[in-house]
């Protein structure tokens, strides 16, 4: 009896697989895959502030000529909170603007960007949770383009929710070339802006490739960023976290060391063994690298279905390749093929003409 309360003891002041940080909900996924490597209440929605940002920014990069001339409307007096100091009648590049709204989490950058890229801000909305339903978003909900909140009533979503967006939107190289800009300088016809981001990680952790800082007082901190080392691509968002910017990094620590990135798909020496097709060449697009811990490695596989076409053309889709964990997919690759030309065997031909002359030169 006596062995069992001390086992019990030693649990509880010593429990095991128990990562300590500061955030009430929180995940890290693997940018690639989107497999969940670790995650606190991952499912449960809170308001995250402006974090919302980053479905702003990959909307109007998505639906929007960045190129264009935005002129501030009277509607930028009304902006309040982070600011990048529009003025009325400023004409300023949409680009621009997303900079402003990324690096400095400018409210009123983000009003300008939903009005010009949807005309009102309920359109540009909208849009917002269209694409968020598309995506598989599933407990996420906007109600404005800046993330601010009142009484409770704002934009929220999820720790999952939240990366499974930031996996979308950083492979769109727009959308993560501001995602990773640490200084932008800007013009607009009154003034000339020097924006530099809040995301510390950038001088904390040399892997920082990315990220998005938020905070109200209903919200508390919120933050996502991405990191990337050793063909290793991942993502962590915190929500309701005072120490944010030391977990991420303790986070990327952790689970940069726990895996191995493993060349799945190797693009240069890709081959299939097949019989049904003849004179033809597959190969994919892409490498992946799968992210899979050392026990792990013995279960990782692939799985190649190959499509049956009569005729076939240079370039055509013919197949996927399929990286497995067990019976988990990780990664799906589509797989082309490419006709071989057949040359006429110009040493068969030769050698019939010198048998003809070897048989007439025995007369």
């Amino acid at each position: 009896m006596k062995k069992i309360v001390i086992a019990l003891i030693l649990f509880i002041v010593f429990p095991a697989n128990i990562f300590a940080i500061s955030a009430s909900k929180a995940i890290v996924m693997d940018l690639n895959s989107g497999r969940v490597l670790y995650d606190l209440n991952k499912d449960e929605p809170q308001l995250i502030a402006s974090i919302s940002k980053i479905m702003t920014c990959l909307i109007a990069i998505m639906y929007s000529d960045l190129n264009k001339t935005v002129v501030v409307d009277e509607d930028v007096l009304k902006s309040y909170g982070s600011s990048v100091y529009l003025e009325v009648g400023e004409e300023i590049k949409l680009l621009d603007l997303l900079y402003g709204l990324m690096l400095r989490s400018g409210n009123d950058a983000a009003t300008q960007v939903a009005k010009s890229v949807a005309g009102t801000e309920e359109a540009f909305v909208y849009l917002m949770n269209e694409y968020a339903n598309t995506i598989g978003m599933k407990n996420t909900h906007f109600v404005n383009p800046h993330g601010l909140d009142s009484n409770g009533i704002g934009n929220t979503s999820t720790a999952y929710d939240m990366a499974l967006l930031t996996k979308v939107a950083m492979q769109n190289e727009t959308f993560a070339r501001i995602f990773g800009t640490r200084s932008y300088t800007a013009e607009s016809n009154l003034k000339t802006y020097n924006w530099e981001g809040k995301n510390k990680l950038f001088s904390m952790y040399e892997y920082t490739t990315g990220g998005k800082t938020g905070y109200t007082e209903a919200a508390n901190r919120t933050l996502v960023t991405t990191a990337s080392r050793d063909n290793k691509n991942l993502v962590v968002v915190t929500l309701n976290d005072g120490n944010d910017f030391n977990d991420h990094k303790s986070l990327y620590e952790t689970y940069f060391s726990m895996y191995d990135s493993i060349l799945a798909i190797d693009k240069e020496n890709f081959k299939i063994d097949d019989t049904y097709y003849k004179d033809v060449e597959f190969y994919v697009k892409n490498n992946y690298y799968a992210l899979v811990t050392e026990e792990e490695k013995k279960d990782l596989k692939i799985n190649i279905t190959l499509f049956k076409y009569n005729n076939i053309y240079d370039g055509i889709k013919i197949g996927e390749a399929r990286v497995m964990l067990n019976d988990t997919v990780l990664h799906t690759e589509s797989i082309y093929a490419k006709k071989i030309e057949v040359k006429e065997e110009k040493e068969e031909k030769e050698g019939f003409f010198k048998k003809i002359l070897r048989w007439f030169s025995k007369w």
